[in-house]
């Protein structure tokens, strides 16, 4: 038998002075509900109601567990209730890792419209260029461009893919020429990142057909903004993951470069601790996430080629 029902239906005994009400109010049966009060009382040692052909009455004992059962039935219904206000609105500090790169072009952004959707949150946006563990830095989510965790107490929610691509400045490639090939990238100025899997290689794949280049960069750096900076002065030819460049690409500011090729794509992902139950500041923020990116169809964008 349920304990919280057995309860529940003893205080509306209690309350209506009739067990067929009661059971009516619960949407039991007389039978049933005769089954639950039976149960408490041998659950108790005691005798909570006395019954006659005429009424229905508590004893002394049942009207003592009554004025505290009808106050343990009100605390439990101010709790849900609670609850359920919070799962609408949830209230808390949301903690948020990401690279510098990603939060500030796609993370920074969104927080005035997800800040009015739900305006108790608190939103902390840690930008490190490094996968922070989740679990001992109380991370709520982390956005991160890699397959797997090696953690399995870690979810992981796929956002979308993304290529990376070679990008200059017109002014660089007025000054040192646009390489029309895979060696002549060689002859040219490149801007590493040294966060890459492999900084010092790169993979080119095309038509089935896979050449690996090591690569020596005129600058390195592990914050895509300083090589982004850097490019955009005209320093250099950049690989970076379309999410960074894709605006400046679109605007002409940066101009891609043997783009029939492919390297490594990249899968952005969501990942978060593994509960039964997500807070509704971390469940608001995965549904708001993956709500935005679908509506502007960033992965169509992202894999797309420039035909450069």
């Amino acid at each position: 038998m349920d304990r919280w029902t057995e309860i529940e239906l003893f205080v509306q005994v209690a309350e209506s002075g009739s067990l067929s009400r009661a059971a009516e109010a619960l949407d039991l049966s007389n039978a049933a509900a005769s089954r639950h009060l039976s149960a408490l009382e041998a659950r108790l040692g005691a005798r909570l109601v006395e019954r006659n052909t005429r009424r229905l009455y508590l004893t002394d004992t049942g009207q003592e567990f009554f004025s505290r059962a009808k106050v343990v039935l009100a605390d439990l219904k101010d709790a849900e209730s609670a609850v359920n206000a919070t799962a609408l609105n949830p209230t808390g500090v949301l903690r948020i890792t990401a690279s510098l790169s990603f939060a500030m072009h796609h993370v920074a952004p969104l927080l005035r419209e997800y800040s009015q959707r739900y305006p108790n949150v608190t939103v902390h946006v840690e930008a490190v260029n490094r996968y922070m563990d989740i679990i001992d830095n109380n991370i709520d989510v982390a956005i991160r461009t890699r397959e797997y965790e090696p953690d399995s107490n870690i979810t992981i929610r796929r956002l979308a893919e993304t290529r990376r691509i070679l990008a200059a400045s017109p002014r660089y490639f007025a000054r040192a020429g646009f390489p029309k090939t895979l060696e002549e990238l060689l002859q040219h100025k490149l801007l590493i990142y040294t966060h890459a899997n492999t900084p010092n290689e790169l993979r080119f794949t095309r038509d089935g057909q896979t050449t690996t280049m090591a690569v020596k960069g005129l600058l390195e750096s592990n914050d895509g903004q300083i090589l982004r900076a850097a490019a955009l002065d005209g320093l250099g030819i950049l690989v970076q993951p379309t999410y960074i460049l894709y605006d400046d690409i679109v605007a002409g500011r940066l101009v891609p470069v043997l783009d029939a090729w492919d390297l490594p794509h990249l899968s952005i992902n969501l990942a978060y601790p593994n509960r039964k139950h997500l807070s509704a500041k971390v469940r608001t923020f995965i549904d708001f996430m993956a709500e935005h990116f679908a509506k502007m169809n960033y992965e169509q964008k992202w894999t797309g080629r420039f035909g450069v």
